[in-house]
């Protein structure tokens, strides 16, 4: 086990005082019990989650119990006793108080009967010891107040534990204990087989009232403080949650998805193009496939999450899941009709709010916005890939001050189109790159000081996931560099423009325009230029119609909107996250589970980028990054 102490078998005799040593030196225990079950305690705590049930007969309760960050799962309660009886003893002479939390299932599902009307609720029964009704009407209301999607749960407590003789542990054991039973509505009617998303929501449901009975417990006993009852949940990761990261990761690195989407021959295809009289489609050219789509996809949902026992890395698990198999979905339908299709439910097409906001931007910066810092106003200095190059092994060398991990790599290459990337721990420069000499350090900002910084504050967290990203980090990921820019002093007329533009042009390509056509809305309707509308319809139209680039403007509103109503910045440090993670990343935080981050954005050093974030923080709209209201 991962930052545990397993107990070693070579005295079978004195297992039992082995567990006991290891409580009382605040060790982790898991441990295979002699007669069947297991015992696992990640570090001391209040209480203890315990299922009896021969394996497999109740499977919903046992997922349950191995959620916590404390449990014992056995076949039969006698054996189980000694162990509890001690744990209880041990860990009350510590606290003061325990709770012990029995969890099981009942035989059958009553309330579901012939004549029952649709979708009927179904029973929960909960006995509680009398010091421990608190705790048991904290279980109650949450399961209560649950969104119940398919049946509502009926709660009933109960004066006698809805037990059988042979597995009434909360009343034997004489400690404060709560005893729940509930219906196994996760079985198909008049089969051995189950409902997948249901019984994931149950354990989900349950699982988290069992936290907050906790937290009651130890609210009114005042063992402790807690911040939240969530931070009740584990504090290491087991094996299996180390050997389901390692393999995601590794389907992960097998394929780099934006470098095989992005054309190798942008400059003859702009060549091309204008010489058509800007009507034809441009013929893209792309790297090979270095993998087999089908074989990959085998080994991705070969892959098996059944003993990950922690709920919530269970659900990121299966998320980044389906976000792979989307990506690689992608990738076997480059250059084909399907492509765009896939790409609209990877990224989500453009909503309304979103094109109204873009259409905005370009209309006020076509029309001069009052007090807009003009870009003639910065000179015709211009940087090349070189000059880039030189900067952004500045800016990594005084990040490797703050930490030496900070290993990235700058590479040129002429196999981009102008401008520059992020794959991995890399740096990309295209050879063409072109540049005002004052959007170099914004840039990079972007790049390096989002980009990078995310990557390898994600690699410190223990799991490559934080790194490689949680499912739907893209978006906020964006919308961070793009904040990025303007923290740095760099957003520009030009810049907001051009990714309002890529809104636009995004909605234009999903409605089925043609690359012409989108390329003449551009340069006609908002006044690009040719190069940079060409760009722009390149990244739009490349592998068959790619709707990521609608999730810059998008993400920096989700960002604003945050900060306005008073979010914080520093969980989005921690690794690469939606913003939908963002109460997540603040549990495994107080779980212990994450590291704050290691490496802190440059662009917040300075008393320029923390005034422009207090302004942000005040209420802001894109535009208003442009106004001159700069220190």
């Amino acid at each position: 086990m991962n930052k545990a102490t397993s107990l070693s078998r070579e005295d079978e005799t004195n297992w039992l005082e082995d567990i006991l040593t290891c409580l009382r030196e605040g060790k982790s225990i898991r441990r295979d019990l002699p007669g069947g079950g297991r015992l696992h305690i990640d570090r001391p705590l209040p209480f203890l989650c315990v299922h009896i049930a021969e394996d497999g007969a109740e499977p919903t309760a046992r997922d349950v119990a191995q959620a916590n960050a404390s449990y014992l799962i056995a076949p039969h309660a006698a054996p189980a006793i000694a162990v509890i009886d001690a744990v209880v003893d041990t860990l009350e002479e510590r606290f003061g108080a325990f709770l012990l939390l029995d969890i099981g299932e009942l035989s059958q599902d009553r309330f579901l009967t012939d004549d029952a009307p649709f979708l009927p609720p179904f029973e929960v029964s909960i006995w509680s010891s009398a010091d421990a009704i608190a705790a048991a009407d904290a279980f109650s209301t949450a399961v209560s107040d649950s969104e119940a999607r398919f049946r509502t749960p009926r709660v009933e407590k109960t004066e006698a534990a809805p037990l059988s003789d042979d597995k009434q542990l909360a009343r034997e054991l004489g400690c404060s204990a709560i005893a729940v039973r509930f219906a196994p509505v996760y079985r198909q009617p008049g089969s051995e087989d189950i409902y997948p998303e249901l019984r994931e929501q149950l354990v989900a449901m349950f699982f988290d009232a069992g936290l907050q009975a906790f937290a009651s417990f130890i609210a009114m006993h005042q063992l402790f403080k807690l911040t939240t009852h969530r931070a009740l949940g584990r504090k290491a990761f087991i094996d299996a949650v180390s050997r389901v990261d390692r393999n995601i990761d590794e389907i992960a690195s097998t394929f780099d998805f934006l470098l095989a989407v992005t054309p190798i021959n942008a400059e003859a295809a702009f060549e091309a193009f204008k010489a058509s009289g800007h009507g034809a489609q441009p013929a893209f050219l792309y790297r090979p496939l270095g993998l087999q789509v089908e074989t990959v996809k085998r080994k991705l949902f070969s892959i098996s999450f059944e003993h990950l026992e922690d709920p919530v890395l269970y659900q990121l698990y299966r998320e980044k899941q389906r976000e792979l198999d989307l990506q690689l979905s992608l990738l076997s339908s480059r250059q084909n009709p399907k492509f765009v299709e896939f790409g609209r439910a990877l990224y989500e097409p453009v909503e309304r709010p979103l094109l109204r906001e873009a259409t905005t931007i370009l209309t006020a910066l076509n029309g001069k916005w009052p007090n807009v810092d003009d870009d003639a106003g910065m000179g015709n200095k211009i940087a090349d890939c070189f000059q880039v190059e030189r900067r952004a092994r500045a800016m990594v060398a005084a990040y490797q001050r703050q930490g030496k991990d900070f290993e990235a790599s700058v590479e040129l290459r002429d196999d981009l189109p102008s401008g520059l990337m992020v794959s991995g721990h890399r740096l990309l420069i295209a050879r063409s790159t072109l540049m005002d000499i004052r959007r170099v350090e914004p840039l990079l900002s972007h790049e390096i000081g989002v980009h990078l910084l995310t990557y390898f504050n994600g690699s410190a967290q223990g799991l490559r996931l934080f790194r490689s990203g949680l499912s739907g980090y893209e978006g906020m990921q964006e919308g961070l560099a793009v904040f990025a820019e303007y923290l740095s002093g760099g957003m520009t007329p030009e810049r907001l423009k051009l990714i309002a533009g890529r809104v636009v042009g995004c909605a234009s390509m999903l409605d089925g325009a043609t690359f012409a056509e989108t390329y003449s809305v551009l340069v006609r309707d908002y006044n690009f230029s040719e190069p940079a509308a060409f760009n722009l319809v390149l990244r739009l139209y490349r592998g068959g119609g790619l709707a990521k680039d609608a999730i810059y403007l998008r993400g920096l509103l989700a960002l604003l909107d945050h900060l306005e109503n008073g979010g914080a910045l520093e969980p989005f440090w921690m690794g690469k996250i939606a913003a939908s993670h963002f109460k997540v990343m603040q549990e495994l935080a107080d779980r212990g589970l994450l590291r704050l981050p290691a490496i802190q954005p440059i662009f917040l050093h300075t008393d320029a980028g923390r005034t422009r974030l207090e302004r942000a923080r005040s209420g802001m709209r894109p535009l208003d990054m442009i106004q001159r209201q700069e220190p």
